[in-house]
């Protein structure tokens, strides 16, 4: 799958003045396309980002953890920029912010190694493309996002009506020439369907999946199924928490999965 878009200043966020009012704002990043940006889709990112716990509750939310597709199992700490990813025996301790780290095999330290400079070279992509598949939502108005409201639409059953944003980017993230649009179920309020246009000139998406299947983890709704309604594909081992336990995040081996 290609490398999706965000905000590259989303790797570390600073820790705010918890609150518990679901309603509250959700500010634009800096950098946002305000400008190219219409009303009616912030309006509706407004709304999705309330049902799923609110503004407060995500910048009050400092880990995060989740499977990949590939296998790969990830923790990333919001507040300090530090992501823990792991696969077998293979294991990187890499900081967003400095993009510095460690990797290691079977816990023996391999970043001097050529494949230890490899799997470190390749965190930062494999974080913006494995965090956007989990915390899309959340990046509706991102630096370098602009977000239009393309209409009226309908889910791949055909018969559920959505409102379609369309989400481009300016500068910003891995592959700035995606395009995404964004199906917002308006009886739920939440995105409910995904697709992705490797350029935004493209007529047709590479592919369409559904972003289902929500539950509560921590202060957060977060949504598991990303099937395109064959293949079954799915996030596991999905977590959130205001807290993050010590050693955690440096951990040389592959940690139990929270």
């Amino acid at each position: 799958m290609a490398c999706s878009s965000p905000n590259e200043e989303t790797a570390s966020e600073v820790a705010t003045t918890p609150a518990t009012d679901s309603t509250a704002s959700y500010p634009p990043a800096t950098g946002f396309d305000k400008t190219g940006s219409d009303a009616k889709a912030q309006a509706v990112a407004d709304q999705v980002m309330r049902q799923m716990g609110g503004y407060p509750a995500w910048e009050q939310t400092r880990l995060l953890g989740w499977d990949f597709l590939d296998g790969s199992y990830q923790l990333w700490d919001k507040k300090t920029g530090d992501f823990h990813w792991q696969k077998d025996s293979l294991v990187a301790n890499y900081n967003l912010n400095t993009k510095q780290g460690h990797a290691y095999s079977s816990g023996k330290d391999i970043s001097g190694t050529e494949e230890g400079k490899k799997l470190l070279e390749k965190m930062y992509p494999i974080w913006v493309n494995n965090s956007w598949w989990l915390l899309m939502p959340f990046k509706l108005k991102d630096s370098g996002v602009t977000l239009t409201y393309k209409g009226p639409g309908k889910l791949m059953d055909g018969t559920t009506p959505a409102e379609v944003l369309n989400m481009t980017f300016k500068n910003v993230g891995v592959t700035p020439e995606n395009k995404y649009e964004v199906l917002v179920n308006p009886k739920t309020n939440l995105v409910e369907e995904w697709a992705y246009y490797p350029k935004a000139t493209d007529a047709q998406p590479a592919f369409r999946r559904r972003w289902m299947e929500y539950k509560q983890y921590g202060p957060l709704k977060l949504a598991t199924d990303r099937t395109d309604g064959k293949d079954g594909r799915r996030l596991d081992h999905v977590y959130a928490s205001t807290d993050v336990p010590t050693g955690l995040m440096n951990s040389k081996t592959p940690v139990t999965k929270l």
